[in-house]
């Protein structure tokens, strides 16, 4: 939505001068925190799996849809929540779905049986499919394009900090109080959030924390974003166009071959390492974090990479698809877990492929706002490339639960079909996504004082972003 009344340069007149602020580095990581808070939640079922399967008497296969049921309504939402983003922003969209979706984690402690956790986790779905097109929403406007890969890797830091935390807090809240507790526990965390969200988020232009010297930093590098900022403002046209686009096509599908191989840990690897590979329960809680743990640095590591090879002069479409594809060609050594013997090696394998498909989670989630035409249609651009994050989501779980069910309980299918997805991927970054260069804001400005006629409009943003 075009903003009113707001500031976009150093105020005229008398005064000092402000030093650049640093907001928008505290509200990445209250974003941070959002998706910590989220994965946690989510990731809290597959730890209390096989428990709950003890007392429900739940099959694979069965065990297979229910880890699955949360994806069902997150990928369906995930396209209206991009349009609700772009529509009413994060300050508003986002508290809601962390309060609704914290309801939903809390009921989850009254399951009665599979058919009560299947709709827990429903209304669960719902509430968090907004937050990765929000994160991704809050940070295309709080950061130039140089930085964001960097700020995308600090908040998908949440991804694996939910996740570890979900082993050691999850196992402990069970082994002294049962599972349900632990539910119950994870859901107050998100209500405590939205009071600070709350508090401390506001657009860069209004908010009262942020100088002028950091609005012009925000701005700085965002080319035709900023030239397009009053563009495309009819949510149904920014539809056609996206539908139009084959980049939003190429993001959907690599994002679905990534998460079908990525939605292994968060769904099957506790019951892996527990049945398969025969860890007792305390060594499960000491070493069963260890992956997303390691994968927090490689995060963040993949974001510093990105940013610092797009900051040396390298094009955007390098800088970002270097560290996608080598750590999705990377993250493909899962593939070698069954034919390995020793539990340390292979411990050893897992954290390494996780670490090397995070790696590539920074630069991903950057693309949306390399994509979108304006800043009007970034959080619908998000929800589509997390729409097919989710079709790879709802899908792995089932068809690992059919392997298992017919196979015997046998891993080997589905860690091989984990390492073709992760190389499927990399191969759809490498050769379908093509990424808009840089246009500074300076630039754009000396052009348009030179030759009235040329300064971009939404037609010409558009096609950039398909080029």
């Amino acid at each position: 939505m075009p903003q009113s009344n707001v500031r976009t340069s150093a105020p005229a007149g008398p005064g000092p001068v402000r030093e650049r602020s640093r907001m928008r580095w505290t509200i990445v990581g209250f974003s941070a925190l959002g998706l910590t808070i989220a994965y946690l939640d989510r990731a809290a079922i597959s730890v209390a799996m096989p428990f709950m399967s003890k007392e429900f008497h739940i099959s694979s296969a069965v065990q297979g849809v229910l880890l699955s049921a949360f994806f069902w309504t997150y990928a369906l939402f995930q396209l209206p929540s991009g349009w609700l983003l772009d529509r009413f922003g994060p300050r508003v969209i986002y508290p809601i779905a962390v309060g609704w979706w914290s309801i939903w984690t809390a009921l989850t402690a009254f399951s009665q049986g599979v058919g009560s956790v299947i709709v827990f986790r429903l209304g669960l779905g719902i509430g968090e499919a907004p937050v990765q097109p929000a994160n991704v929403k809050v940070v295309s406007r709080w950061f130039p394009r140089r930085e964001r890969a960097f700020a995308s890797s600090l908040f998908d830091m949440g991804q694996q900090i939910g996740t570890a935390l979900s082993v050691p807090i999850v196992t402990a809240l069970i082994t002294f109080s049962g599972w349900r507790t632990a539910f119950v526990v994870i859901g107050v965390a998100g209500l405590l959030w939205i009071v600070g969200w709350k508090m401390v988020y506001r657009e860069p232009e209004k908010h009262p924390r942020v100088s002028a010297a950091e609005l012009a930093h925000i701005q700085s590098d965002q080319g035709e974003m900023v030239a397009a900022q009053n563009a495309a403002d009819d949510p149904e046209a920014s539809w056609r166009v996206l539908l139009r686009n084959n980049q939003v096509w190429a993001l959907m599908t690599g994002y679905v071959f990534r998460s079908l191989a990525g939605a292994f840990f968060l769904t099957w690897y506790p019951s892996y390492l527990l049945d398969d590979r025969g860890f007792s329960e305390a060594e499960f809680g000491m070493v069963g974090a260890i992956p997303p743990l390691i994968a927090i640095g490689s995060t963040v590591l993949g974001g510093i990479v990105s940013d610092r090879m797009l900051a040396s002069g390298m094009s955007t479409n390098l800088a970002r698809k270097i560290p996608i594809v080598s750590g999705l060609a990377l993250s493909a050594c899962i593939g070698f877990s069954p034919f390995i013997e020793s539990n340390v090696v292979v411990m050893t394998v897992l954290t390494v492929s996780n670490a090397a498909h995070s790696f590539a989670g920074a630069a991903i989630l950057s693309l949306p706002a390399e994509v979108a035409s304006s800043p009007a249609t970034v959080g619908s651009v998000a929800g589509f490339q997390n729409f097919g994050s989710q079709l790879g989501n709802l899908t792995s779980p089932i068809v690992i639960g059919l392997f298992l069910t017919f196979g015997n309980g046998s891993y080997l299918g589905p860690l091989l079909g984990s390492a073709a997805c992760c190389l499927i991927s990399a191969a759809i970054y490498l050769f379908w996504v093509r990424i808009k260069p840089v246009t500074p804001v300076s630039a754009l400005a000396s052009a348009t004082d030179s030759d009235p006629d040329s300064h971009p409009d939404a037609d010409s943003a558009s096609k950039g972003a398909s080029s």
